[in-house]
């Protein structure tokens, strides 16, 4: 159109006008060095040309390495994951035919101990769970689905009868209040599993265990965090099951502590944690202390959820194997463990950023590295151990009740 209108006729320039070196189109910046100048600027010396190639030769070695580099890695990690695979296999063998069948004459000994630290194979975490942690209070199937149909038709009483002016006050409110937070609790559980939120395959699920939760034990109710310890067991373990093994975790005097906030048991459990940190972690302790960094900054989320909101749950999942073994002292050691894998970079921040590091851990956290910094911290203290540290603050803390108290003074 435009030669048509202008009467001048478009003439491609002379082959010498062109580039060169027109054999390959550069994919990439580095290819540019390769390629020879266009015809308006100078031409390469011979020895430009001869370092340009030399740059592009060493740039592709390096890459080339970098390639084999991540090929290797590769390699190790599928290498490894094989050898988990199988240890996982063999493992579930022993479980299943030697130590379940007989759990409680080998439950306690070395051999079950060290295979019980390396992991639960997944297919029989849960019932070795439920055996750990027992059913001391007696809690039947039928029991559950007395206590479901109750929340149940607390739910449908709730919904028709908000408006009514009849219903027993304050009480109520509190319940009702009780079963708002477990809906919203739900919706903010493993969110990224996606199976747990509405319209998702647990949902109901979660929702029926945390309702049953509270028409048992009313005295203690919803508190924020147990959907999560809900939602692992829901995992591992049939509806009942999980029901009963909930009930009877959170009937552990250090859930119960924490979830009832009865804060003068939770400063009992704060202070022997930290004879523990300053015993293997003088430094760091120091350094939080410069800051009254407490440990309740921290551990509250920590033990609330059981580890399950702050780590990948499949290494969650490993601390609860060992927490199910060794009981509440392996939920302190592991913050201990926590902290020594972090040590270096902690002393480097100050509180805000301490507080802000520790409630929400880096996501590439592993469990050999983790599992390594809790192996090494030693739960001993001048010759005592966690359950004794423990009792003799609740000793002082009793002859501390009777000084302070009326009738003596009088």
């Amino acid at each position: 159109e435009y030669e048509a209108r202008t009467g001048r006729m478009y003439k491609p320039p002379p082959p010498s006008a062109r580039r060169k070196n027109i054999e390959f189109e550069p994919l990439s910046t580095t290819a540019l060095i390769l390629e020879d100048r266009p015809a308006n600027l100078p031409a390469k010396s011979v020895e430009e040309a001869l370092r340009h190639r030399q740059e592009y030769d060493e740039m592709v070695a390096e890459a080339k390495k970098r390639e084999i580099k991540e090929a290797h890695k590769r390699k190790k990690i599928m290498r490894e994951r094989f050898k988990q695979e199988e240890n996982i296999a063999s493992a579930m063998v022993i479980w299943i035919n030697e130590i379940l069948p007989n759990w409680e004459g080998m439950r306690a000994t070395r051999r079950v101990r060290e295979l019980w630290w390396q992991g639960l194979p997944p297919s029989v975490r849960g019932k070795v769970w439920s055996l750990a942690v027992g059913n001391e209070l007696n809690i039947t199937p039928e029991l559950y689905e007395i206590f479901l149909s109750r929340a149940k038709e607390r739910w449908k009483s709730f919904s028709e009868a908000s408006s009514e002016n009849d219903v027993e006050g304050a009480s109520v409110a509190d319940r009702e209040a009780s079963l708002e937070l477990i809906k919203l609790d739900i919706s903010r559980t493993f969110p990224s599993l996606y199976i747990f939120q509405k319209g998702g395959p647990y949902h109901d699920l979660l929702h029926s265990v945390l309702g049953a939760y509270t028409c048992y034990r009313p005295d203690v109710g919803y508190v924020q965090g147990m959907s999560f310890i809900a939602a692992v067991l829901i995992l591992n373990l049939e509806e009942a099951d999980a029901f009963i093994a909930f009930a009877n975790l959170l009937n552990k005097p250090c859930q119960l502590a924490f979830f009832r906030v009865d804060h003068s048991m939770m400063l009992k459990y704060f202070a022997a944690f930290e004879v523990f940190f300053e015993e293997n972690l003088p430094k760091l302790f120091l350094h939080f202390k410069s800051y009254s960094l407490t440990p309740d900054i921290y551990l509250i989320d920590w033990i609330f959820t059981l580890y399950s909101k702050s780590l990948p749950l499949d290494l969650a999942c490993r601390v609860w194997d060992v927490f199910c073994r060794d009981g509440e002292e392996f939920l302190f050691r592991t913050g201990l463990g926590i902290l020594r894998l972090y040590e270096d970079i902690l002393l480097q921040m100050d509180f805000i950023h301490i507080a802000q590091f520790l409630t929400k851990l880096p996501e590439d956290i592993t469990s050999e590295k983790l599992f390594s910094c809790i192996a090494a911290i030693q739960m001993q203290n001048s010759n005592k151990k966690w359950a004794q540290v423990f009792a003799s603050l609740m000793k002082d803390n009793k002859e501390g009740d009777k000084n302070h108290s009326p009738a003596l003074k009088s």
